[in-house]
């Protein structure tokens, strides 16, 4: 109803403040990370590409405002379909949920563990959580929509480069919403004032602050009485931004002539991944209190299934 452009925006500023509000009321630390997630970080720049006539809500000019309103807040595809190879099947969701529910119990040996181990279970955590939320919402757009959720993983630990880390293979969610929000801007901008050719750094380089920006954010809202932020999360995309810059020039400037096999690219990028999260990035679950809070709400869920178990024995 209201045209693209400025008009839009005002009408769309109100919701955007909304939803950054939102995760600020809630106390868990699983449904404040989602919505953060959901609604803080990618609802709201699915709203200002809309209200310049771009992104995913703009695909389908004649979209019924309850599914406006569903792809708005939920990472949605809207197709019915998912394309060739993307589908997973039940028996890799099964062992990624048993492996998960080990990393829990193995948080009770935690004191008797190296704190770069505890990292490295934080990491794993986050991954299958994640894939196994993004799995069971799936089913339920699937179900009740008839849609398809978008891929939030790609099986990264597969990765033979940080640019098939990054764009291919982890979190595409994110990738596939600051494609339209910051890198392509950004990409239009320097190839206007240099060229085609090397504009993609730049391009690249921003995305990746601006990513570092919303993770900040992100764990505000998780934090234990708003911890002030020290950037270290930032810096840890800042890095990544830096070095994925270096790799893309330096393909370009070796034009396919060299390329190290995988059997050696896979290792070395998921080392450098791993070594620069524990370094930068995963200490901060516990710097914000966030795995607390979580494994207080694991306890609290399994008493309440151990009383519900209960109940239904006494019952029978």
């Amino acid at each position: 109803m209201v045209p693209r452009g400025a008009k839009r925006l005002i009408f769309v500023l109100p919701i955007v403040a909304v939803f950054l509000y939102l995760p600020l009321v809630l106390s868990s630390a699983h449904l404040g990370g989602i919505t953060a997630f959901f609604i803080a970080w990618l609802a709201n720049f699915k709203l200002l590409l809309f209200a310049f006539g771009c992104g995913p809500l703009c695909s389908d000019p004649s979209i019924s405002l309850p599914l406006f309103i569903t792809v708005s807040c939920l990472p949605i595809k809207i197709q019915k379909t998912l394309e060739n190879g993307q589908k997973k099947g039940l028996m890799n969701y099964a062992i990624k949920a048993l492996l998960l529910a080990g990393f829990v119990k193995a948080y009770d040996y935690s004191d008797r563990m190296h704190p770069k181990m505890i990292l490295l279970l934080y990491a794993f955590h986050v991954y299958f959580l994640l894939e196994l939320i993004l799995a069971l919402s799936a089913v339920m757009a699937r179900t009740v929509l008839g849609l398809e959720l978008e891929p939030q993983f790609n099986e990264p630990f597969l990765s033979t480069s940080l640019q098939d880390f990054w764009g291919n293979r982890w979190n595409l969610m994110v990738s596939g919403i600051l494609r339209p929000t910051v890198y392509k801007p950004i990409l239009y901008f320097f190839t206007r004032v240099g060229g085609r050719k090397w504009a993609p750094l730049p391009a690249v380089f921003g995305t990746f602050v601006v990513s570092g920006f919303m993770h900040e954010l992100q764990f505000f809202y998780l934090g234990q009485g708003r911890v002030k932020p020290n950037w270290e999360i930032t810096w840890f995309f800042v890095l990544h931004g830096l070095c994925l810059t270096a790799e893309i020039a330096l393909k370009k400037a070796v034009t396919g002539k060299f390329r190290l096999p995988s059997l050696i690219s896979r290792p070395l990028t998921v080392v450098f991944v791993m070594v620069t999260g524990c370094w930068l990035f995963f200490p901060h679950f516990s710097r914000y209190g966030v795995d607390v809070r979580a494994f207080e709400e694991y306890a609290a869920l399994g008493a309440y299934m151990k009383n519900v178990s209960h109940s239904i024995v006494s019952v029978m």
